[in-house]
């Protein structure tokens, strides 16, 4: 196994909660399984803002930032029934990977954590 690419970002809560006002952003950086998902949250912003976080660090795992075939709501963090937050790996982002590390196998780790006023994320693309 070796460690294909790492990615981090932070985002000042205050932009997220004045931009998800905007129901244009939101459909255009979130999934419509992440905008259903909202619905559970009791905080909104931090929500919001921590996914935004996992969305940027992804991109820069990858190496490619969000360039060509790479869109916001392309990548779509789920949690799982303990609560975890996990990337849902598509074929999209299968063929993404595949095609940037040349690899056929791999594991996409994350974590997210937000106080009052930033959220950050955490994401490690690993080779299997």
């Amino acid at each position: 196994m070796k460690i294909l690419g790492i990615g981090v970002d932070i985002i000042e809560n205050k932009r997220i909660k004045n931009s998800i006002k905007n129901s244009k952003f939101k459909k255009r950086i979130y999934s419509s399984k992440e905008l259903a998902q909202s619905i559970l949250s009791k905080n909104k912003v931090g929500y919001f803002s921590k996914r935004f976080a996992a969305k940027e660090a992804f991109a820069k795992a990858l190496g490619t930032g969000f360039r060509g075939n790479l869109n916001f709501n392309d990548i779509e963090i789920i949690n799982d029934k303990m609560g975890k937050p996990y990337y849902l790996i598509t074929k999209k982002i299968t063929e993404l990977i595949q095609m940037k590390f040349k690899i056929k196998k791999f594991n996409c780790f994350l974590s997210i954590s937000d106080e009052n006023d930033y959220s950050t994320a955490f994401t490690i693309i690993q080779s299997i």
